[in-house]
C-alpha cells in the first residue's frame, strides 16, 4: 500500500475489503432463514431445471455444517484484518510488517553466522587469497551479489569490465575494490558530439585507434592527435594511459569495455558513456564486503577464474 501515491486506493482498499466480508455474511444470514418451499399439494417446489426426463432441481437450503463452516472463516477473516495489515492502510493490532520479519529473520542468520566472518574480519585481503575457505565464501557472495554485471566466471561482458585481467579503471589494490563494492562507482564518458564536428571525431577516433596499435588512418591519426591533446588528455592523459583517480581508461591497451572498432569508438566519442557500479554497502555487512574484496582481488592474481567461450571484455575510449 506504500506504493500508491493517493490516499483514495487506500481507502478503496480498505472499504472494499470490509463490505465484501459483511456482504458474505448478509448473505449467509439470508440462506440460514431459506426453508424447503412445498406446493399446495405438499409437493416440493423445485427451480424448473429438469434432465433426463425426472431429474429435477431443488431449491433447499444449504446443509448446516456447510453454513457454519462458511461463518467460521468469516470470523477469522475479520480477525485476522483487526491483527493484521489488510484493509488499506490499517497496520493491525499486531504490529506486524514483512519488512519487520525480513529484518528478524535476517539478524538471526546473521548472529548464526558473525562468528565465521569475523574470523576472516581482521585478516588483509592479500593474505586470504590463499585461504581456500575464504575464497569459497567470496566466491559465493560474488556469485549472489556481482555475478548479475560480470558474469558468473567474472569475464564480464558488453559494458561490464572483466575481473580477471590487471586492468582496473580505479585501481585493483584490496581499498580501492573495497571502495568500489562499498560505495560504488558512477563513470561517465560525455558525449562530444555537439562540440566536433564530423571530421574531427573521425580524426580523433584514428588516433585512438593508433595509440593502441591498431590499423588505423595515419593522417586522421595525425590531425586527430591535436583534438586528443585539447579534449581528451584532460582525463585520458597526454599518452592515452588513463587516470584511475577519475577512472578513466587506458587507450593503449587493447582492452575494450564496448569494443574498439572504429564503429564503436566514433559512438563512444559522440554519445558518450555512462556506467554505474551500485553501492553495495547497505546490502551486504562490512565482514562480507571484505571476504569479497579479498575474492576479487584475487581473480586478477590467480589469472582465469574459469573457461571461457567468449573473449574477455574492455572498457570505454
Amino acid at each position: 500500500m506504500s506504493d500508491f501515491t493517493s490516499g483514495f486506493w487506500s481507502l478503496y482498499v480498505g472499504v472494499l475489503t470490509i463490505v465484501s466480508i459483511l456482504a458474505c455474511g448478509a448473505l449467509l444470514l439470508s440462506m440460514s432463514k431459506q426453508t424447503v418451499k412445498k406446493d399446495a399439494q405438499g409437493k416440493t417446489i423445485t427451480t424448473g431445471h429438469v434432465w433426463d426426463e425426472d431429474l429435477s432441481e431443488l431449491n433447499n437450503p444449504l446443509p448446516r455444517w456447510w453454513m457454519w463452516l462458511f461463518y467460521i472463516t468469516l470470523f477469522f477473516g475479520a480477525g485476522y484484518l483487526v491483527l493484521y495489515p489488510g484493509a488499506g492502510k490499517y497496520a493491525g493490532m499486531a504490529g506486524w510488517t514483512s519488512r519487520g520479519q525480513y529484518d528478524e529473520e535476517r539478524a538471526k542468520v546473521q548472529a548464526e553466522i558473525a562468528p565465521l566472518y569475523a574470523k576472516f574480519a581482521g585478516q588483509d585481503p592479500k593474505a586470504l587469497v590463499g585461504d581456500p575457505q575464504a575464497q569459497a565464501i567470496g566466491e559465493r557472495l560474488f556469485q549472489t551479489s556481482c555475478g548479475q554485471c560480470h558474469g558468473s566466471d567474472a569475464g564480464g561482458s558488453k559494458g561490464f569490465p572483466s575481473l580477471r585481467d590487471g586492468d582496473w579503471l580505479y585501481g585493483g589494490e584490496p581499498e580501492t575494490i573495497k571502495a568500489s563494492i562499498t560505495d560504488g562507482r558512477r563513470g561517465v564518458m560525455p558525449p562530444l558530439g555537439a562540440a566536433l564536428s564530423e571530421q574531427e571525431i573521425w580524426n580523433a577516433a584514428h588516433y585512438v585507434l593508433s595509440l593502441s596499435q591498431q590499423l588505423h588512418n595515419a593522417e586522421r591519426a595525425d590531425k586527430g592527435k591535436a583534438t586528443f591533446q585539447t579534449i581528451c588528455a584532460a582525463c585520458h592523459g597526454p599518452e592515452g594511459k588513463g587516470n584511475p583517480a577519475v577512472g578513466a581508461p587506458n587507450l593503449t591497451d587493447s582492452i575494450w569495455l564496448y569494443g574498439g572498432s572504429e564503429k564503436t569508438i566514433i559512438e563512444t566519442i559522440t554519445r558518450g558513456r555512462t556506467n554505474a557500479m551500485p553501492a553495495h554497502k547497505e546490502l551486504l555487512e562490512p565482514e562480507k564486503i571484505h571476504l569479497l574484496t579479498a575474492y576479487v582481488y584475487g581473480l586478477s592474481r590467480r589469472g582465469t577464474a574459469a573457461p571461457t567461450a567468449t573473449p574477455a571484455p574492455a572498457k570505454t575510449p
